[in-house]
C-alpha cells in the first residue's frame, strides 16, 4: 500500500528534482522514490562500513535481502566484518532448520 506524503524543500532541491524528473518523464514522484531508495542504499553500506550496523541490520535498512545486501557491499568494495564462526553458526541455523 502506498502512502502521499508532502513535503517542503528550498529552491535549489526543488529544481535538482524537477531536472532529474526530466529524465522520468515528468515523473516528479519517481525520481523522489529513486532518491529515498538510493539513499537508503548508501545509508545502509555507511552505517556497516563504519561496523554501526549488522549484515541483517544494514539488509533491513536498505530494504533488500542479506544476499542482496552482499552483493551490494562488494559492489562498493566494501569487505565482510563476518569472522569464521558467523559462517559456523549460520550453518548449524540452517542444519537445524532443515
Amino acid at each position: 500500500m502506498t502512502k502521499t506524503m508532502s513535503i517542503r524543500m528550498d529552491k535549489e532541491n526543488y529544481e535538482f528534482l524537477s531536472d532529474l524528473s526530466k529524465g522520468e518523464k515528468g515523473d516528479l514522484s519517481k525520481a523522489v522514490r529513486d532518491l529515498v531508495h538510493r539513499g537508503r542504499l548508501m545509508l545502509a553500506v555507511e552505517r556497516y562500513k563504519k561496523g554501526e550496523a549488522s549484515l541483517g541490520k544494514a539488509a533491513k535498512l536498505a530494504g533488500v535481502s542479506i544476499g542482496q545486501m552482499i552483493t551490494i557491499l562488494g559492489e562498493y568494495g566494501i569487505q565482510s566484518n563476518l569472522e569464521k564462526e558467523d559462517y559456523r553458526r549460520g550453518l548449524e541455523n540452517i542444519r537445524r532448520m532443515w
